[in-house]
């Protein structure tokens, strides 16, 4: 049980990194298309490399997590497993911000459409980025739901 609690943790720890560089390499190409809609964006080599390499780390380290490692139950107060519930919510905001910036206000506007190859790694790439924030969040939910169902039953006799 507490090798389990402590791989979990450390798979935690690594998911939570991967989410942070991923914010913090993603911010920035996401402002400069949200100021020059419709302009075609440069985003260089190595942004892209390191975005895709940080959303295949949290793939990978979710997916080992979901397929070996269970969820301990570390909270027993209500308010805490509702904060992290509240924060697997907020944390894929962003996502959702960047699919709405790239689909229903960056492509209509394009002059000149990319090569489909292009096209097609790209948008790849996106769905990559949002497939892991989405798998992200269900991380942290799982977490605030843990044990949920034994202490909700008891709670509500109280």
């Amino acid at each position: 049980m507490k090798n389990n609690n402590i791989r979990y943790v450390m798979l935690m720890v690594v998911e939570t990194a991967a989410v942070t560089f991923l914010y913090l390499t993603i911010f920035p190409i996401f402002r400069q298309v949200i100021t020059q809609l419709g302009e075609p964006q440069d985003i260089s080599p190595y942004q892209q490399v390191a975005v895709a390499g940080g959303a295949l780390v949290l793939q990978a380290c979710y997916w080992v997590r979901f397929r070996w490692v269970a969820v301990p139950a570390p909270f027993r107060n209500a308010l805490v497993r509702h904060l992290f519930l509240f924060a697997s919510r907020v944390s894929f905001f962003f996502g959702g911000a960047l699919f709405s910036v790239f689909f229903f206000r960056h492509v209509p506007e394009l002059d000149q459409f990319p090569s489909f190859i292009q096209g097609a790694v790209k948008l790849l790439e996106v769905l990559l980025v949002l497939f892991s924030l989405f798998c992200y969040s269900l991380e942290i939910e799982r977490l605030g739901r843990a044990k949920e169902d034994h202490s909700s039953a008891s709670g509500r006799t109280r």
